[in-house]
């Protein structure tokens, strides 16, 4: 293998959440009279949680004390939990599961770097709980992407070296996260276009092309 550790990032590649994040961040914006669509919607990937809203209150016109924030960041929190219920194992493709396994099979540690604070529970939900080696993700990390703290703790956690790691992300903030912390990078969807990966994918599958 040319990698001796891979390191995905969860929501975008191992999975697709994006609709539950954006109802439940609509529900928020709705309440305080916020105009929020898809496309601010993905300005939000691979970004943490007040981040996220400090983006959405761009548009907001009164003023907000941290607390309020904090207990609207929250209130999405929730309401986007609720929403992942709805998940199971058939949301994970059949092609994501058997290029994991394939990997594995090949000798690659595989890890999770997001910045998610539920990635664990979205694990849960996709029948992945125990599968990978490693879980880098919001609960234990202080600055979120781009800066590459989530994968060089994930590396830490796995005993490989960054150099030795290669990241898969779906978000331009996920690939110079990845940059930063001196290890390749491969793009999957949007952040194919961003022209920063060493390995552009087509499909998740292309993976096992790529790290063989």
């Amino acid at each position: 293998m040319k990698y001796r550790a891979i390191i995905f990032d969860l929501d975008g590649v191992i999975c697709h959440t994006d609709k539950y994040h954006y109802q439940a961040w609509k529900a928020v914006a709705d309440k305080l009279g916020i105009y929020f669509d898809e496309a601010i919607n993905n300005r939000l990937r691979g970004v943490s949680r007040m981040e996220s809203f400090e983006i959405i209150l761009e548009r907001y016109e009164g003023t907000m004390s941290e607390e309020e924030k904090v207990r609207y960041a929250a209130e999405k929190n929730e309401i986007y939990k609720e929403l992942l219920k709805n998940m199971t194992p058939g949301d994970l493709s059949p092609e994501v599961k058997d290029t994991l396994d394939a990997l594995r099979l090949a000798g690659a540690k595989l890890a999770i770097g997001s910045s998610s604070k539920n990635a664990r529970f979205i694990l849960e939900r996709l029948g992945l709980d125990g599968y990978f080696d490693a879980i880098s993700d919001g609960n234990n990390i202080t600055n979120s992407k781009p800066d590459p703290e989530v994968f060089v703790k994930a590396a830490s956690f796995v005993g490989e070296k960054p150099e030795d790691c290669l990241v898969v992300e779906d978000a331009k903030a996920g690939l110079e996260a990845a940059i930063a912390g001196k290890m390749d990078c491969a793009a999957i969807g949007d952040a194919v276009k961003c022209g920063l990966a060493d390995y552009n994918l087509e499909t998740f599958a292309d993976l096992k092309k790529v790290a063989e």
